[in-house]
């Protein structure tokens, strides 16, 4: 019963996931694609974490880790991509 819950939630996951690649490609504004890249990357920091329950296991854990890491420097390199227009200041 657990396992078919589970796997309802990764299908869930996937629409999602979908709904987020459809905003980051036809989003009206660099803010709304930044914000559905960021939320893509939670979705598949969620997936993963779904799979790790279903398979019984601790080896994607450094996964986990990494995307979360890449999704957050990702996002604060982007938000200042848009406010200053250049990600290296030259002081």
């Amino acid at each position: 019963m657990f396992d078919t819950i589970l796997t309802w939630l990764l299908l869930i996951k996937c629409v999602g996931a979908l709904l987020c690649i459809i905003r980051v490609l036809l989003g009206p504004t660099h803010s709304d694609r930044i914000a559905a890249l960021d939320t893509l990357g939670l979705m598949l920091i969620g997936f993963v974490g779904i799979l790790m329950i279903l398979q019984d296991t601790m080896a994607y854990t450094e996964v986990i880790l990494v995307v979360a890491i890449l999704a957050f420097i990702g996002s604060v390199a982007l938000a200042k991509y848009l406010e200053r227009g250049n990600l290296f200041d030259r002081d």
